[in-house]
This record gives C-alpha cells, structure tokens and sequence, in this order.
C-alpha cells in the first residue's frame, strides 16, 4: 500500500476529501476461493463516498477528519462483516474491539468491511462502546476481490440458515506494501481469531501453534 502511494500528490484531508487510494494488480471475477497469506492484494480502492466511511470510539460516531494515507501506511488488518451471520458477526466485532490496543501497539490500523450500512449497525456499536472504524462496500466489490464473495456461488449453497449472499466471515493483515501477512477464514464457528498469529503477523514475530 505505502509503496503503491504518492505522497506529494495526496496530502492530509478530512473526510469529504477522501480519494481513491489503494490500487494493485488486477483480478477477474472467480468462484469462492479466499485469498491465503503471501499473496498480493488485488486491485481495489477506496471511494471518495461520506456515505462508505463511519468512525466510533467507544461507541460514539466521530465527526472529526481521518487521514487516509495515515490509515494505509502501516499493516492494515482488514475484517469482512455481515450482519447475517447474526452472533458470529457480532462476536468477530468484539473480537476485534479487544485487539484495538495490541493493534495500535505493533503499529497497525483495523478497518472493518461490511456491505451493510444499518441503524442496526450503529445500535451494535454504542451497546457493545465499540471503538473501529468502517468503510461499506455496498456491492461486495472488495469482497469479491479477495475471493470471499460471488454471485456464482452465493453462501447460502455452503451454510444453513443464510438467504442472502454475502462474503464470508474473513480476517486478513496486508502490508503497507500490499502482501497478505495473514488471513482468517471462519468457515465453521468454532473458535476465534488466532490472535496470536494475527498479532505475529504485524511484528514480525514466530508463534508456536
């Protein structure tokens, strides 16, 4: 992502002025197939949109300016959500909330990715004083992307309970460079994040799995 940047050309800005940034190599639509860790990011971007991008701390929506490249220029933990995974999506936000320090620790952002903007949405937030940042991928565009999402082969065909395609529940860490350092897919909801890896990850450190 850094290396992909030009910082003379994108200077600080507040939220009305947030621009298209983060740009890679090109992929075609494909089946299911999540992306796994040591590839490269594919081609996406963020929209300059008021409406994709909402920002709480400790469940109270922040009015103030977010500075993209500051965002974009360290390790990014990226956390696809839907609400139709009902208590797993919740659970991945708490999961997540509890990092944040850890996170900002080993210097690395966390952006939540959801198709859905919903009251429902901001009420989960403020119940729960959750302190992430949200970006909504209203198409499942950057879903798609990172092969979580296909209108060719919609989830309801893999989980029970599920009517609507949406991406699957994922947890990736990219580089500023664009290299996926880690990836999580919770194909079976049976356990958390393994936060040990994810944090290991960013640092740069082993664990013993």
């Amino acid at each position: 992502m850094a290396g992909a940047l030009n910082y003379n050309r994108y200077p600080l800005f507040d939220m009305s002025e947030i621009i298209q940034e983060l740009e890679f190599g090109v992929t075609s639509k494909k089946r299911l197939k999540p992306l796994r860790k040591g590839e490269q990011v594919p081609n996406f971007s963020f929209e300059k949109n008021n409406f994709r991008w909402q920002q709480f701390v400790n469940g109270v929506e922040r009015t103030t300016t977010i500075n993209l490249l500051q965002l974009l220029n360290i390790p990014l933990i990226i956390a696809f959500y839907s609400a139709q995974w009902q208590a797993h999506s919740l659970n991945l936000l708490l999961q997540l909330n509890r990092l944040n320090k850890d996170i900002k620790a080993a210097n690395a952002n966390i952006l939540i990715v959801s198709a859905e903007k919903e009251k429902a949405l901001e009420n989960i937030v403020w119940n729960n004083s959750l302190s992430l940042s949200f970006y909504y991928d209203t198409e499942n565009v950057i879903a798609e992307k990172f092969g979580i999402f296909s209108d060719k082969d919609p989830v309801w065909d893999k989980f029970s309970g599920i009517d609507t395609n949406v991406p699957l529940l994922s947890t990736y860490v990219i580089s500023s460079e664009g290299e996926i350092l880690f990836d999580y897919v919770d194909w079976d909801f049976s356990k958390d994040i393994p936060v040990e890896a994810l944090i290991a990850s960013i640092t740069g450190t082993r664990t013993i799995l």
